[in-house]
C-alpha cells in the first residue's frame, strides 16, 4: 500500500509585504520555511515549529492558503500564511540564508512549485488553492 508524507510550510509576510524565505542547506534552493509534520502535532503547530527551527522567528499561523501534492514523491504540503511575532532571523543546520524577499525576488529566486505557494498565500481573498506538481512544474487539473 503506497504511503504519503505530509509536510507543512509557512509563508511569513511582514508588515511591509516582504516574504520570509530560506536557502536550503541540502540543495541550495530558495523556499518558504517548512518540513515534515510530526505524527503527534497539529498542522498549525508544525508550521510554527518548522519556521522557528529554520529561521529563528516566532510566528502566528493565520490561515491555510493551499494544499500541494508532489505526484512524483507522494508528498502533500499544507501551506499556511503567517505573521512574525518575535524572535530574530538566524540560519540553522537546514538553512544557509534567511532573507525577507519582495514579490519580484521570489519570482527570480524560487522555482515554480515554491513561488506559486507564496503567490497563493498573498491572494488574501481566495479560498485555499489545491494544486498538483511533479517536483518542478505545476500539473494541469484533470
Amino acid at each position: 500500500m503506497p504511503l504519503h508524507s505530509v509536510s507543512v510550510a509557512g509563508v511569513v509576510v511582514r508588515e511591509d509585504g516582504r516574504i520570509l524565505a530560506i536557502r536550503r542547506a541540502d540543495n541550495g534552493t530558495w523556499e518558504p520555511p517548512g518540513g515534515v509534520l510530526e505524527l503527534d502535532e497539529r498542522p498549525e503547530q508544525g508550521t510554527a515549529r518548522e519556521v522557528l527551527e529554520e529561521t529563528g522567528l516566532c510566528v502566528e499561523v493565520e490561515r491555510l492558503t493551499g494544499v500541494y501534492k508532489n505526484m512524483t514523491r507522494g508528498v502533500v504540503a499544507l501551506v499556511f500564511r503567517c505573521r512574525p511575532v518575535g524572535g530574530q532571523e538566524s540560519t540553522s543546520v537546514e538553512s544557509t540564508a534567511v532573507e525577507w524577499l519582495t514579490r519580484d525576488e521570489v519570482q527570480e529566486r524560487m522555482g515554480e512549485v515554491y513561488a506559486v505557494r507564496i503567490f497563493d498565500a498573498l491572494d488574501s481573498m481566495a479560498a485555499p488553492h489545491v494544486r498538483a506538481h511533479d517536483g518542478r512544474r505545476l500539473l494541469e487539473s484533470a
